[in-house]
């Protein structure tokens, strides 16, 4: 096989030698009339010429003397096209010799079919709009028993995620399952539209962050001369703005958490908060099930999913669970008012004791998270959570110890988080210094005291209801996709060293033709 040095010569040759022809080899814009499928459903035996004006990139190629074919592939899908020399001039047909897998063309002409029944392009004028001079790692496919086999794919995950843009290029289900998160994010904001909810933007840079637990990323404003951070959470902004009359707000965006990485988490991530005056968790299950149902029905036309080894039915009615409840049921121990010392004997026994000092919420939080979360495949509302692991949750109702606090789990994965929102300013006072001693412990992920959303309280927050729901965990969800890397264009990975050459890149033997 070629060196990858060898192959990016050879194609820097062909430019070379396009020049040479007076073609431009990067074009300026191209006029077409139909993309790839609109050619294909355009024609029609016997109904008169249809004649078409295409541009994509160029996927393969079948070199025969002065007659050659190839595929041309847009975003809508591909489609062969036919160049013959007498068609197009000794001059285009010398340039189309120049020409590799992976060239981006426009090509005119009409629409016919082959003696083997594929349409086909044949082309009367070519244009070359932009010359390439990396490789592509094509993708081989064959038919063997009526199955199509795929061989040499691109299927390093290091290199997908890192060189997202050839991964588009060459795996079609890649582009598929981004298509699909473009839906699910629009299904979810008509849905919450349609409802009367605002779509508000708050700042991603602010002074104090708040509203989860969990440690931020840090800079620096020049001019002002002061630190701010990247917002963990869009929370106490979004309950602001109820606070100032807003019954209904939204906001779908980009968080950044500066935490550890793995198939579900990334440090730069699109969450969904949602606040509901007047309203309840009660309220906002019933919603989250309805929104959830909904948009899947929108994106696949079904409410039956399968994931990993999971069969799931969005269609039914959730599962609604207390937390002690579950925990009881699955690891055997009645946690509910236990004192540390108690839970820490129960989590060595459970095996999920974490390391250092754990607090009380530290200790229900490895227990739960340990040992329930994965067993909670079919859709379920894990509800009334123990205080200790919810400081902006308000107080249950009846229940001493606990708070109005849901978490949705399909799968195995926490997918939302809600509570009936806490708007008693002294009590979210005492939880929030709390808090702050435990950051002074030593616990940098605990919240700060926020002392201007303790005013905003003051001034009188409605009964609220508040979600939070991971967007990427929606769309792992809904396109079966095993991990959050798979759902973002360009996920963070450590840097690489980028340079022109020193590559091996497998190429299509027809490529070099």
């Amino acid at each position: 096989m070629e060196s990858f040095d060898s192959l990016r010569a050879q194609r820097i040759e062909k430019l070379e030698k396009i020049r040479a022809l007076e073609i431009q080899p990067y074009a300026y814009r191209f006029n077409r009339t139909h993309r790839a499928q609109e050619a294909l459903a355009a024609y029609s035996p016997g109904a008169g010429e249809c004649r078409v004006s295409l541009a994509g990139r160029l996927m393969s190629l079948r070199r025969m003397g002065k007659a050659s074919f190839g595929h041309l592939m847009d975003e809508s899908g591909r489609i062969q096209i036919y160049v013959q020399e007498k068609e197009v001039g000794p001059s285009s047909y010398e340039l189309f010799r120049l020409l590799d897998i992976g060239d981006i063309i426009g090509v005119e002409g009409p629409v016919f079919e082959t003696r083997t029944g594929e349409i086909t392009v044949a082309a009367k004028a070519l244009t070359l709009l932009s010359k390439t001079l990396r490789p592509l790692p094509i993708v081989k496919e064959k038919i063997q028993d009526d199955e199509k086999i795929v061989y040499d794919a691109f299927v390093d995950k290091e290199m997908r995620y890192r060189r997202r843009y050839v991964d588009l290029v060459v795996n079609s289900d890649v582009k598929r399952t981004f298509i699909l998160r473009s839906r699910i994010l629009a299904a979810v904001r008509r849905f919450l539209e349609d409802r009367g909810y605002l779509e508000v933007e708050t700042p991603v840079l602010q002074t104090q962050y708040g509203g989860a637990f969990a440690r931020p990323f840090v800079t620096h404003h020049n001019t002002l001369d002061m630190q701010l951070y990247l917002r963990i959470a869009d929370e106490l902004y979004l309950k602001r703005l109820v606070v100032g009359g807003f019954e209904g707000v939204f906001e779908i965006a980009k968080d950044f958490r500066n935490e550890g990485m793995d198939r579900d988490h990334n440090p730069e991530f699109t969450m969904l908060e949602l606040y509901v005056a007047y309203e309840d968790y009660f309220f906002m299950m019933n919603l989250v099930e309805e929104m959830i149902r909904h948009v899947c029905l929108t994106v696949h036309g079904h409410a039956l999913l399968r994931f990993g080894d999971a069969e799931l039915d969005l269609g039914k009615p959730w599962q609604r669970i207390p937390f002690f409840d579950a925990v009881r049921e699955i690891s055997g121990f009645d946690c509910y008012q236990k004192n540390p010392d108690e839970l820490r004997q129960i989590a060595a026994r459970l095996n999920v004791l974490p390391d250092g000092k754990p607090g009380k919420a530290d200790l229900l939080d490895a227990i739960f998270s340990g040992l329930v979360e994965p067993r909670l495949q079919q859709p379920t509302f894990v509800i009334d959570y123990p205080i200790e692991l919810s400081p902006l949750a308000k107080k249950h109702r009846s229940l001493p110890g606990l708070v109005e606090r849901f978490e949705g789990y399909v799968a195995g994965k926490e997918l939302c988080n809600a509570f009936s929102e806490l708007n008693d300013p002294l009590d979210q006072r005492r939880r929030l210094e709390e808090q702050a001693a435990k950051r002074a412990g030593g616990d940098e992920e605990a919240m700060a005291i926020d002392e201007d959303y303790i005013r905003a309280l003051e001034y009188g927050l409605p009964p609220t209801a508040g979600l939070g729901i991971g967007m990427d965990r929606l769309v792992m969800l809904l396109t079966s996709s095993p991990s959050i890397r798979d759902v973002i264009f360009f996920p963070h990975m450590r840097p690489e060293s980028i340079s022109g050459s020193g590559e091996d890149v497998k190429e299509q033997k027809s490529d070099a033709v």
